[in-house]
């Protein structure tokens, strides 16, 4: 298949639903490790076409929704007293911090400003030498080396009014926290085709060995999950644990070897708390020690005490995949896209926003 209507093809969903229930015999529990997954199966309908036996288990694969308070309320004080131009992707905005969101503080007079591109913020501390830029950098993998890329041109530049937020956390120690807690169910992870097609498929292979564990790389469209899911099961059925890569057509082995080299130049590995999970040792990415100069965590030295979630808000077992998002008694009452109580709720890769949106009725159905 070269197209990526193709990948959509309803007589090729059908196929593979009708092979996937040919081939189940017993219940699973399938982690879907990444929010473009889950809002691609939600959005899809293909949460209640799938045999009764298969339950997809939504995983905490959303960096906005992970992005923890402190870090979300050191943006909004840096926006709010030191006059810095803050900026970051839109979805980060809408994120309730402790007292409030970016958005808000945006709407009280703070410069907040939505950017597609973090090399935009290094154009705009060019244009405002007097005013220091930081752009709030958040995500997986995929987007750490063009924020990486952002440090190393205004480098290049000379600029030192322009810094980074880093909030990147990473995959493969998350999906071993899973795998290795107590209370865990789930039995094969869908990998994240988007990440692996940076970092390449080594990183797996130890993990799938110590927890005894199939994984399928995917992609995103129905016939990718589909397709990635039926491999799954063929191998649980049998008893079988490997790697397997589904989303060839764009993963190598390797990954993207010049996107690695422009993060290690920048980034370190570094020990990361997600919200409403924790701590999870070596799941993040900070700023090198020799580019302090832009790092914002460094820059500005300041103390954003801890502060606790929601207790209405049930985010952290849903990103655990514990909850699905219907079973929070606030879910589409006083927890909306408009008034969200938590970020999964807010993102466009958050579970609960992808329940909210797409066919309510037909998702409260139990898989």
């Amino acid at each position: 298949m070269k197209y990526l209507s193709e990948y959509r093809d309803a007589d090729i969903v059908a196929q593979y639903l009708e092979e996937l229930k040919k081939t189940v015999t017993r219940p699973w529990n399938i982690m879907e490790i990444c929010g473009g997954q889950t809002h691609s199966l939600v959005k899809n309908g293909l949460l209640s076409l799938m045999p009764d036996k298969i339950n997809m288990v939504h995983g905490p694969g959303c960096p906005v929704c992970v992005t923890p308070l402190h870090l979300i309320d050191k943006a909004i004080y840096l926006a709010t007293t030191q006059r810095v131009i803050l900026c970051s992707f839109g979805d980060m905005l809408r994120v309730p911090g402790s007292t409030h969101s970016l958005l808000e503080a945006k709407a009280a007079g703070a410069d907040v400003r939505i950017l597609y591109s973090p090399l935009e913020a290094v154009k705009l501390a060019k244009e405002n030498p007097d005013r220091e830029v930081v752009f709030f950098a958040v995500g997986f993998e995929t987007t750490a080396p063009a924020n990486a890329l952002s440090v190393l041109h205004a480098q290049r530049e000379g600029l030192r009014n322009y810094s980074i937020l880093t909030s990147h956390v990473l995959v493969p120690p998350a999906m071993e926290a899973i795998a290795g807690d107590d209370s865990n169910i789930v039995q094969g992870f869908l990998g994240a085709g988007h990440v692996c097609t940076i970092m390449g498929l080594t990183e797996y292979y130890p993990i799938v060995a110590k927890y005894k564990m199939p994984i399928v790389v995917t992609g995103f469209e129905p016939v990718d999950l589909l397709q990635g899911i039926v491999m799954l099961v063929r191998q649980l059925e049998r008893g079988a644990y490997k790697l397997e890569n589904q989303y060839s057509r764009f993963v190598q082995e390797t990954g993207n070897t010049a996107a690695q080299q422009v993060m290690q130049q920048v980034f370190e590995v570094a020990n990361r708390e997600w919200r409403g999970i924790g701590n999870i040792p070596l799941s993040g990415l900070e700023v090198r020690a020799d580019l302090a100069l832009y790092d914002a965590n460094k820059k500005f030295d300041i103390a954003i005490p801890p502060v606790t979630e929601s207790k209405e808000c049930i985010a952290g077992q849903v990103l655990r995949g514990i909850k699905k998002p219907y079973e929070c008694p606030q879910f589409g009452k006083k927890c909306t896209p408009t008034f969200p109580l938590g970020a999964p709720m807010v993102s466009s890769e958050g579970a609960c926003a992808a329940y909210y949106h797409f066919s309510q009725a037909e998702n409260r159905v139990a898989v």
